[in-house]
C-alpha cells in the first residue's frame, strides 16, 4: 500500500532537533560547561510579570467558591520565588566549597586554573540568579501585602535581600549560625598566613629569629601558624610571636581524634587555610611531610639550614 504525503503521520519534536533550535537560537546548549550567555528577565517585565500573576489568579478567583483558598494561594505565589531562591544560595554554598577545593588543588596546570575559573564563573551566574529571585519575591510580597493588607512572611528561612540594606526577617536558626560565626571570627586573625614548621630538636633561636624577622619585614601583617610543638623551633617561633607581638595559632596534633595519624592530620589542616609560604627548619617525616604537601600545592617554601 503506497502511503501518500498527505497522510503522513505528525511527528514530535525529536531532541536533536530541540537542541540545535537551542544553539541557533541562543548559541548555547543546556549543561554545558560553556557560560550561559542568555540575559535576566528585566526588572520592569520581571515585576510586571509577578502583577500579572496575581491580577490573573484573583480575578478568576473573587466572588467565587474558591475565594476563601485565594489568600493562601496567593501566600504561595510568592512563596514559589522564595524557596526557588533558597535553592539557588544551597547551590551558591556548594560552589563556594568547590571553589575552596579547586584553590586548595592548583598546582599551576592548566587543567586546574580552567576548573578554578569555571567554578568562579558558575558561582557569579548563581549570584545573579539568587538576586533575581530575591527581587521577584519581593515584587511578590509587595502584591500580596497590596491585595490583602498584611506583610508577607515566610514560614521558613530567612526574608533578606542581598542587593540592599533593607528590613529582614530572619529565622532563628539562622541567627544562631552567624551568631556562632561572629564569636569565632575574633579568633580568625586577618593578615598574611605564614606557616612554620620545625623538629624538636632544632634549637638554633638565633636562625629562628633572623628569618622570621625577614618574613615580618616583608609582611607587617603576617599571622604565625605552627605546630604547637613544647619544645624546639616551633616553641622558638611562639616566643619570637609573643615578643613581637604578632598573633599566632598553634595547630596542635588530635591524638585522641586521628591516633598516629594525628600530626599528619594536623599538617592538612595547616595547609587548609592556604598560607602565603611556609619557613621549614630541619625536622623529622612529620615536618618533611607538610614541606612535601606545601610545595605541591604551589606554596613557596622557604628552608632554614
Amino acid at each position: 500500500m503506497t502511503i501518500m504525503p498527505d497522510s503522513e503521520p505528525e511527528h514530535e519534536v525529536s531532541p536533536t532537533a530541540h537542541l540545535l533550535d537551542e544553539i541557533a537560537l541562543y548559541g548555547y546548549r543546556p549543561f554545558s560547561d560553556e557560560a550561559d550567555p542568555r540575559p535576566l528577565p528585566e526588572e520592569r517585565i520581571a515585576a510586571g510579570a509577578v502583577v500579572d500573576m496575581f491580577d490573573a489568579l484573583i480575578a478568576t478567583m473573587i466572588d467565587t467558591r474558591l475565594e476563601p483558598d485565594l489568600e493562601d494561594l496567593c501566600w504561595s505565589l510568592a512563596n514559589l520565588f522564595h524557596r526557588a531562591e533558597f535553592r539557588i544560595q544551597r547551590e551558591l554554598d556548594d560552589n563556594e566549597d568547590a571553589q575552596k577545593r579547586s584553590q586548595r588543588e592548583q598546582d599551576g596546570s592548566e587543567v586546574n586554573s580552567v576548573e578554578l575559573e569555571r567554578h568562579t564563573r558558575e558561582g557569579i551566574g548563581l549570584i545573579e540568579r539568587r538576586n533575581a529571585m530575591e527581587f521577584m519575591r519581593e515584587a511578590a510580597a509587595d502584591q500580596f501585602e497590596a491585595h490583602f493588607r498584611k506583610a508577607w512572611t515566610p514560614r521558613t528561612g530567612s526574608l533578606v535581600n542581598h542587593r540592599t540594606l533593607t528590613a529582614a526577617m530572619i529565622d532563628s536558626r539562622d541567627f544562631l549560625a552567624a551568631k556562632r560565626r561572629s564569636e569565632t571570627e575574633p579568633m580568625l586573625p586577618a593578615g598574611t598566613r605564614i606557616a612554620f614548621t620545625s623538629g624538636p630538636a632544632y634549637q638554633d633561636h638565633n636562625r629562628i629569629w633572623a628569618a622570621l624577622d625577614k618574613v615580618l619585614a616583608k609582611y607587617p601583617d603576617m599571622v604565625v601558624f605552627h605546630g604547637g610543638n613544647p619544645t624546639g623551633g616551633e616553641h622558638i617561633a611562639s616566643l619570637w610571636a609573643r615578643a613581637r607581638k604578632i598573633t599566632h595559632v598553634p595547630f596542635r596534633p588530635d591524638w585522641e581524634r586521628f591516633k598516629k595519624a594525628a600530626p599528619f592530620r594536623r599538617n592538612d589542616q595547616m595547609l587548609e587555610v592556604m598560607p602565603k609560604a611556609v619557613v621549614a627548619c630541619p625536622g623529622n617525616g612529620i615536618n618533611a611531610n607538610l614541606v612535601d604537601k606545601a610545595r605541591k600545592m604551589g606554596i613557596t617554601v622557604w628552608a632554614i639550614e
